[in-house]
């Protein structure tokens, strides 16, 4: 089920095909980098349609041209489930 917490080596494995992508703090995390804060903000709108569609919001942060990305999963007592890798892949073809 796609609530359900995954373990440690499961994450790892995701983790092999999600480029810059890391496992800290219970969070699948990235930080994206662009030309200037126009293209940042594109990409929080993107990231806004395609998390809104899965029903799936990501913590983010967004500073000039750097936007800051922490998946984790609030109905697994914010632990990272499939849910995160599926967005962090779909995150991935945004950027």
């Amino acid at each position: 089920m796609s609530r359900d917490p995954l373990s440690d080596e499961q994450i790892q494995t995701a983790l092999a095909d999600l480029s810059g992508w890391a496992y800290k703090n219970d969070t699948l995390a990235k930080t994206f980098t662009f030309d200037n804060f126009r293209a940042a903000l594109a990409f929080i709108v993107r990231l806004g349609f395609e998390a809104e569609e899965r029903d799936h919001h990501p913590n983010l942060t967004n500073v000039y041209n750097r936007v800051e990305i922490a998946l984790t999963t609030h109905d697994a007592d914010n632990r990272v489930t499939q849910k995160d890798v599926d967005l962090a892949t779909a995150i991935e073809r945004l950027s």
